[in-house]
Parts: C-alpha cells; sequence; structure tokens
C-alpha cells in the first residue's frame, strides 16, 4: 500500500479562527452568556467545532488509494489511513469528542478521567482517576479536550496514554487556548505531532481560567459539579 505522509513538524500550531468561518459563529455562542444558558446548544456548538476541526486536520493526514465498483464504472479516490485513536478528558470534552467521533467514525476511541484541584494558576493540581483506552503503538493519538488552560491535564493524560503504547504522533485539539498552556505543551512532549485550537485568547487569569475563555466547560455542558 502507497501511502502519502503527513508533513510532521513536533508541536507545529494551527489556529483555525484566523480564517473567517461559520465555526466563527459557534464559537461566539459558546462566549455568549446570553446564549450559554442553553445547554443543549451549547453542547450542539461543540460537536460542530468538532466535526469542522476533524474536517481540517483530515487534509493533513496519510492517505490511501480507495476503489470502489459504481453502478456504472469504478471511481478511485484518496482517503485517510485509519490508524487514529480519539481519546477524550471526562467530562467536558465528550460533547467536542463526538464531532470527532461522527467524521472519523472507524477511529478507535479512549477514555481518561481528569479534574483540577481548586487554586492558583502556580500551584494547580491536576488529578487522574480513570483510563481506558486500546494499545496505541504506532498509531496516531488525537487528544481531545475543549479548554486548553494550563495544558497540566493534557500533558498528565498524555503521559497515562504512553501506558498503552507508543504513538507515532500526538494531536491536541482544543477550542480555546491560553497561550501558557500551548508555551507548557510545547516544552513538555517531546513528540511529533500538534496543536490545534478554534481560538488562541489573552491570557490565564489567578484562578488559572482563560480570559476571555467562556467558563467552565464541563458546567456549562451538564450542570454544575458538587
Amino acid at each position: 500500500m502507497k501511502l502519502k505522509h503527513l508533513k510532521s513538524i513536533a508541536m507545529k500550531i494551527h489556529i483555525l479562527n484566523q480564517q473567517t468561518s461559520i465555526a466563527n459563529q459557534f464559537l461566539c455562542e459558546l462566549r455568549d452568556t446570553s446564549v450559554q444558558t442553553d445547554r443543549l446548544r451549547f453542547r450542539a456548538n461543540l460537536e460542530r467545532l468538532g466535526e469542522l476541526m476533524a474536517y481540517e486536520f483530515s487534509k493533513t493526514l496519510m492517505t490511501k488509494k480507495c476503489e470502489v465498483a459504481t453502478p456504472l464504472g469504478t471511481s478511485q479516490a484518496e482517503v485517510p489511513v485509519n490508524d487514529l485513536v480519539m481519546v477524550t478528558v471526562l467530562r467536558a470534552g465528550i460533547p467536542f469528542y463526538q464531532g470527532f467521533l461522527n467524521i472519523f467514525d472507524k477511529a478507535e476511541s479512549g477514555f481518561i478521567g481528569a479534574y483540577r484541584e481548586e487554586g492558583s494558576a502556580k500551584d494547580l493540581m491536576i488529578t487522574l482517576n480513570y483510563s481506558a483506552l486500546p494499545n496505541l503503538d504506532n498509531k496516531q493519538l488525537v487528544l481531545i479536550d475543549p479548554m486548553l488552560a494550563t495544558g497540566k491535564s493534557l500533558v498528565k493524560a498524555f503521559n497515562q496514554c504512553l501506558k498503552y503504547g507508543h504513538p507515532k504522533a500526538v494531536h491536541i485539539m482544543s477550542v480555546i487556548s491560553a497561550p501558557e498552556g500551548i508555551s507548557y505543551l510545547k516544552e513538555s512532549i517531546d513528540h511529533p505531532g500538534s496543536i490545534w485550537t478554534w481560538a488562541k485568547d489573552s491570557h490565564l487569569n489567578e484562578m488559572a481560567y482563560i480570559v476571555p475563555g467562556l467558563g467552565d466547560a464541563g458546567d456549562l455542558s451538564f450542570g454544575i459539579k458538587e
């Protein structure tokens, strides 16, 4: 099988709202406090942004030739190689992850439970308490979490993933990112791959929330946790 290879640069950054598209409308609605009260719409917008990011990401993947029989002959096309594992961080990542799974319907999936102990950005602690993943050897790992704030939870999630094998590339998918989190990922993950985000925001506040951001994506999707 002849493959067209991904041009892989360690942690290449893709900021998608730098180009005008309908995705910017969905992103505006996610941020809008007057729309956030509608949890169904909030989750739907996360899912739609997942689908659109998955489409953009698909343009960079390795491909193989596909030939199919039609009623009148045969047709050929280059299609992505199915070597992806979609891993999301519970619980905020679920709607965004579903968008990716809608597009990459043949991909394997994995799940990691992680939560942050409330505190300042300087002493923030991340706890991992659950993981269920397939073997990752020589596969492309896609880590999906809508908010890239400090980056600590994603780095811990990546290190947890390495217990399940050695992926050939890791791709971080987020809706909104802070510069501090992007820098932390680039410094902490020495692995070929990329970082994808719809928006790179201004900074983290003293409680490690993204400014202007949108608030707590998990609470807005599913309700306030105790």
